[in-house]
């Protein structure tokens, strides 16, 4: 078995590493991340400009672009050869409901779909700003790749897993979820710069809207780990025939 490892907080992450550690337990791996904090990247992929791929101080090797760059990069000819599987993580913070729209760790794992490997996107999910339980979502990832060994999906699955920053032991199991729904995102945060110019933050995301049991948000918050499988095709097929109705039947221009 032969894995790549990539993630969108950076090569030095300490959620990179204690994954790569862990899993490097059990399967050959190969990790290439990007050389800086790309979180909220999602799927974006660089067209305009060369990327450039080094070794990092910690063995790991880093990209100037974004978690898609590296995989993309990874896959169709960074490395010598074509890995089993994707895993992209560990997070710093959930993936949990609208985030996955944004996130550059679930985009990576989507990448690595896109080119047709099974993919796995874990993420720790905290309240607070310090994580600490790192070694807890090596260890769920380290068990879902046994399940992934012995019990294949197919290479059309992405999952995407919220581990709870909790002890290991104090997990209460797992559970496969749906995505949940935040509220829409706080608004933006005015500022000037030492120039007095006006600038803006993009504010914090909404809180829990639909979060009850069943949701990913829902799962992490009563202690156990959420398994959302995702699928690529965004296509409401309910809505066609809908849809079909309502078009104009002939071009009138």
């Amino acid at each position: 078995m032969y894995i790549l490892l990539s993630n969108d907080d950076g090569y030095l992450a300490e959620g990179l590493s204690t994954l790569a550690k862990a899993l490097s337990q059990h399967a050959e791996i190969a990790v290439v991340a990007p050389d800086k904090n790309r979180s909220a990247a999602s799927n974006s992929l660089t067209l305009e400009m060369p990327l450039r791929a080094s070794l990092g101080e910690n063995g790991f090797t880093k990209v100037d672009g974004t978690p898609t760059d590296c995989v993309h990069l990874a896959i169709t000819g960074l490395l010598e050869k074509e890995p089993d599987m994707v895993f992209a993580g560990i997070n710093h913070g959930g993936n949990l409901g609208d985030d996955v729209l944004y996130s550059g760790t679930v985009a990576a794992a989507t990448e690595g779909r896109y080119l047709g490997l099974p993919a796995v996107a874990i993420s720790l999910a905290g309240s607070g700003e310090e994580l600490t339980h790192f070694e807890t979502a090596a260890q769920v990832a380290v068990t879902l790749l046994k399940q992934l060994i012995d019990n294949p999906l197919p290479k059309d699955s992405i999952l995407n897993v919220n581990v709870p920053d909790i002890p290991l032991k104090a997990l209460k199991g797992y559970k496969a979820t749906r995505l949940g729904q935040r509220h829409k995102s706080e608004p933006v945060i005015k500022g000037t710069d030492p120039r007095g110019r006006l600038l803006y933050w993009v504010g914090p995301p909404g809180a829990e809207q639909d979060a009850g049991p069943g949701t990913d948000f829902h799962a992490v918050s009563t202690g156990y780990v959420s398994v959302t499988p995702l699928q690529l095709d965004l296509t409401w097929y309910d809505r066609i025939e809908e849809l079909n109705t309502w078009l104009p039947k002939e071009n009138n221009v």
